[in-house]
């Protein structure tokens, strides 16, 4: 049995949702398509899914098998890009989406660097805070910051997410500086309408605390709690890949330093697929290096 074949027509099967439109796609007979599978339940040695006349489903053990068969897929895609065409410079259109925030404060920045060395690429970047259908959109690479990550997309971890509590020096001439993360109660806080909107979740000393919070301001993405805050308006929890510079230049003053809000990470999220174009793999190992373990933005806070 070729194995590989086999993860493939099963990752295609899942993805496409019935075996006649995985077996139109990879240009192979139904019978064929249902020989790899029974093989490759044969090699596993368990039930993948469950076939009935109207729709497929995963058991438990196709639950557990196909991350990793996306990720051997993925290997043998590093493998062939390796040993092909090496010296061919990547071109093509690029569909990229990011938040409002991420997007505006670095990614910006990092495809104008990436462009300038690969001319033949083009980006399409789309700024959308909400989590996209990469294949329902037409969406190459999702930039996402999160904690919890859906188990059928292929990620590969940028840099982490570190947040800050911080307000004006206006604001905090006419409030008191927070010296606790419960006097947080007293202020008026500015809220993500999605993310802790009437909660904020902080590490400290070693413990995990959680604050109710309240204010007259919330908004669905970042970039407008930044300007509210560095107008005034009360006091926000912000992604320091945002705030680091306007704390670095005085305009937000950082609060409470000995209690962090809690982490996350940053991915490079993208759908598995035969054959990554080349462009798509450059994109991704030029923003592994663009965006270390310990992010630039994140030095001297």
């Amino acid at each position: 049995m070729d194995r590989i074949q086999a993860m493939r027509v099963f990752v295609t099967v899942v993805d496409l949702g019935s075996q006649s439109a995985a077996a139109d796609h990879l240009e192979l007979s139904r019978p064929v398509v249902s020989r790899y599978l029974a093989e490759l339940e044969d090699w596993v040695g368990a039930r993948l899914m469950h076939r009935t006349t109207r729709k497929l489903s995963l058991t438990a053990a196709g639950s557990e098998t196909l991350p990793r068969c996306r990720q051997m897929l993925e290997l043998c895609n590093d493998l062939h890009a390796a040993v092909s065409e090496p010296d061919e410079a990547p071109r093509g259109l690029l569909r990229i989406s990011v938040s409002t925030s991420f997007g505006q404060a670095q990614l910006a920045d990092a495809v104008a660097a990436y462009v300038k060395r690969y001319p033949g690429v083009s980006i399409d970047l789309q700024m959308l805070d909400r989590t996209v259908n990469l294949v329902d959109e037409r969406i190459d690479l999702a930039i996402r910051t999160s904690s919890d990550l859906d188990p059928n997309l292929i990620a590969r971890r940028l840099t982490v997410c570190r947040s800050v509590i911080c307000a004006s020096p206006a604001y905090l001439r006419e409030h008191p500086t927070p010296q606790r993360v419960e006097d947080l109660g007293q202020h008026n806080c500015l809220t993500h309408s999605y993310f802790g909107k009437s909660l904020w979740h902080f590490e400290q000393d070693g413990e995990a605390v959680s604050v109710p919070v309240q204010g007259n301001i919330s908004a669905n993405e970042a970039s407008t709690l930044l300007r509210a805050a560095m107008a005034g308006a009360g006091v926000a929890m912000l992604p320091t890949y945002q705030a680091g510079a306007h704390i670095h230049s005085g305009e937000l003053i950082r609060l409470l330093p000995h209690a962090e809000p809690r982490r996350m990470n940053v991915y490079a999220v993208y759908a598995s697929r035969k054959h990554m174009p080349a462009a798509l793999r450059s994109l991704l190992d030029f923003l592994v290096v663009r965006f270390p373990e310990e992010p630039q933005w994140d030095i001297g806070l």
